[in-house]
């Protein structure tokens, strides 16, 4: 096979132009591969096959069939005979594919056959990708799993914090209503962080400080402190809530020792509400929800979200009462959860009720 008008100098020349010329391709893109390969296709179109007329030749005059396979053996290399093999010029070639292809054509062809290197690389980093978002997928649902009950008490001390801000503006409305909010998110904290197994200290101590801020400054400042009484009864309910949340632990399994400060604050709240302010009624409600506080009573564990279902039935209405229904009967609703909590704590509220 041979090109028509193409000299022997003239192949040399191109040949050297076409060498040279991949070899400066190959530096800047790194293509040895493929050159290496184009190259032996060329060097097969002139020296594999010979000249023009030899390739004629060949044409005209097929090879005579190999002989008997008999004639031919293979030395091993212990020196033994390790059967027989058609010689080499007169082996068949490998069917299939490109090989099967005259030589240029065949190095041509491989060359191109093959998968450039960027193509490969993309589907590397592909496969990195997926698996770099599934490990981060894996990262974040745990992430989620462990500060769930965290966030719950961040919102509750930003509840509290909004519900402060409200009261210092004289605006005491927004203020219960925030109460009301954090009294809901105390309740479901503690819940969700042993239902995901993701108590912690860290969590504890997020509650206590969104109980003390939510349940003791912020509901302190309902009472509109304007003197020196009534500075003293905000001050003395401030440090109710203190004592009651350093010296909660009863020593008895589901117990606590002392009125919980969320009832006493969701008490006042719903008290203020239903009022519409009356200043001296609330004051009143706070002392005596000072002295259920510090006092050695015993109330029990209120895991409204995992005993009974009228329980969570009972929470589920103060959510609804609370975002969706009006003052005066979120107020009720409240109040009458909060009364029956503080008068038949055991009776109604216990986990073996």
């Amino acid at each position: 096979m041979s090109w028509p008008g193409l000299s022997r100098e003239r192949f040399f020349y191109w040949f050297i132009w076409f060498y040279f010329r991949l070899r400066r391709v190959d530096k800047k893109q790194g293509l040895h591969k493929k050159s290496r390969h184009l190259l032996k296709g060329f060097w097969a179109l002139r020296f594999e096959e010979g000249n023009s007329q030899q390739g004629s030749r060949r044409r005209q005059h097929p090879p005579k069939s190999p002989p008997a396979p008999s004639q031919h053996w293979r030395r091993g290399g212990g020196g033994g005979l390790r059967g027989f093999a058609p010689p080499p010029q007169h082996r068949p070639a490998a069917s299939g594919g490109f090989k099967s292809l005259p030589g240029w054509k065949a190095a041509v062809g491989s060359a191109l056959h093959r998968p450039p290197r960027r193509v490969a690389g993309i589907f590397q980093s592909t496969k990195k990708l997926f698996l770099s978002e599934r490990a981060g997928r894996g990262w974040t649902l745990e992430f989620i799993r462990k500060n769930a009950a965290n966030g719950l008490s961040v919102a509750n001390l930003v509840a509290g914090l909004s519900s402060v801000l409200c009261s210092l503006n004289r605006q005491h409305h927004h203020s219960c209503w925030l109460l009301l909010v954090g009294f809901l998110l105390d309740l479901a904290d503690g819940a969700v962080a042993r239902q995901l197994d993701a108590c912690s200290a860290l969590g504890a101590k997020l509650d206590d400080f969104a109980d003390f801020t939510t349940f003791g400054l912020a509901t302190a400042l309902l009472l509109q402190p304007q003197g020196v009484l009534d500075g003293l009864l905000a001050i003395a309910y401030v440090m109710a809530v203190f004592a009651r949340l350093c010296f909660f632990s009863s020593g008895i399994p589901f117990t606590y020792r002392g009125l919980p400060c969320p009832y006493a604050s969701s008490l006042l709240a719903g008290t203020f509400l239903l009022t519409g302010g009356n200043v001296t009624l609330l004051r009143v409600t706070a002392i005596v929800m000072i002295l259920f506080m510090v006092d050695r009573g015993f109330y029990p564990h209120d895991k409204v979200l995992e005993s009974q279902l009228w329980k969570k039935v009972v929470y589920a209405g103060g959510v609804a009462a609370v975002l969706f229904s009006p003052a005066l009967v979120a107020s009720v609703y409240c109040l009458a959860w909060s009364m029956s909590y503080i008068i038949f704590p055991f009776a109604v509220w216990s986990c073996k009720a």
